[in-house]
């Protein structure tokens, strides 16, 4: 036999596949699942999250507890003058944050000075406009011919607002700020310094805030008209029924009968904010992080972003180039349509709402 003929041994598997040797009908299409996340892990993740609520409720202290690091803006001694910000000003900060190689661009948008003046009146304004400039950011990347093989995602993918532990109901500035911001962006609502609540207090203030949400038809997420099937429903239901959530945020470290935990010590003893019979941090982390981020920026993508999309290309109709129209084919299906006249269903069906912003 020749060098050429003799049969060359299998190579090594390589790292992560699956050998089927023995099983005849074995085709291979599980091993996407490998590709993907090979893939994913090489590119990285991207994260944009908004916090809101006025000051003093501990909202860079929870981003600290929620991503066990300091990725909140740095805490800076004002000067009297500038104490209270004149307008509401709008700062993000971005951090790599890797875990178990995971890498994640975390980008924290704080939003100093909404709900401290005297006069709040459109005070979400500035966070409206913030939000629709990172969708009209991502468009104008998205229509250049040349396009970037990865387009910087600078959207807000979620917002958390803070209501402050009054225990009584919401705000008219709460209202109104969720009401028109729901349209745009997921919105995730909690009660913050909730230790400061009794139990009683906390679950009737619960309670309270979620009749609130539905008598002014406020959709927070999990938004019940997403859901993707029955499953997704009974996991999402639960989850609305915690709404909002009641949250104690620390980066203080403590031992507790020998174990490291995040807390607060008080008098009385510590309140462990990882303990779901102290508060439901627990909860907040694992929507936002362990069991529905993906969702949260897929929600984004094809939910809001193409609501804004939709009604941006339908207004600059005359400045957009529309693809050429495509004859009809002959196996009778409808001719293709130009690309300004394309809607995506969720996004047509809701674009009445958009004419509110």
């Amino acid at each position: 036999m020749s060098e050429s003929a003799k049969p060359h041994p299998p190579g090594p598997p390589v790292k992560g596949e699956k050998t089927h040797g023995s099983d005849f009908s074995y085709v291979g299409i599980d091993a996407i699942l490998e590709q993907m996340r090979r893939k994913a892990m090489k590119q990285g993740f991207e994260f944009n999250i908004m916090v809101v609520g006025q000051s003093g409720l501990g909202k860079s202290t929870l981003m600290n507890t929620l991503f066990k690091s300091k990725v909140s803006r740095k805490s800076v001694q004002p000067s009297p003058e500038e104490r209270i910000p004149k307008t509401i000003e709008i700062k993000s900060v971005s951090h790599d944050v890797e875990e178990k190689g995971v890498r994640m661009k975390l980008t924290v948008i704080d939003t100093p000075g909404f709900g401290d003046h005297i006069n709040n009146e459109n005070c979400w304004q500035p966070i409206m406009k913030f939000i629709n400039d990172q969708y009209e950011a991502y468009l104008q990347e998205e229509i250049h011919i040349n396009r970037k093989k990865r387009i910087p995602d600078s959207r807000v993918h979620c917002c958390i607002y803070f209501i402050p532990p009054t225990g009584h109901c919401l705000r008219p500035l709460d209202v109104e700020f969720m009401r028109r911001l729901s349209k745009v962006v997921n919105i995730v609502p909690v009660i913050a310094k909730a230790d400061t609540l009794t139990l009683e207090e906390r679950d009737d203030f619960k309670q309270t805030i979620r009749e609130e949400l539905r008598a002014n038809g406020i959709d927070v997420y999990p938004q019940k008209e997403f859901d993707e099937d029955a499953e997704d429903r009974i996991i999402n239901d639960k989850i609305r029924e915690m709404i909002p959530f009641a949250v104690v945020g620390s980066d203080q470290e403590y031992q507790v009968n020998g174990k490291k935990i995040l807390g607060r010590k008080t008098k009385w003893g510590t309140i462990e904010v990882e303990n779901i019979a102290h508060c439901e941090f627990a909860y907040l982390r694992d929507l936002l992080i362990r069991t529905h981020m993906q969702n949260i920026k897929d929600i984004t993508g094809s939910i809001h972003y193409e609501m804004y999309r939709v009604r941006r290309l339908n207004e600059s109709n005359g400045h957009f180039t529309s693809l050429p129209t495509v004859e009809p084919k002959t196996n009778g299906l409808p001719a293709e349509q130009p690309a300004v006249l394309q809607a995506n269903g969720v996004a047509a069906q809701h674009g009445a709402l958009s004419h509110e912003m």
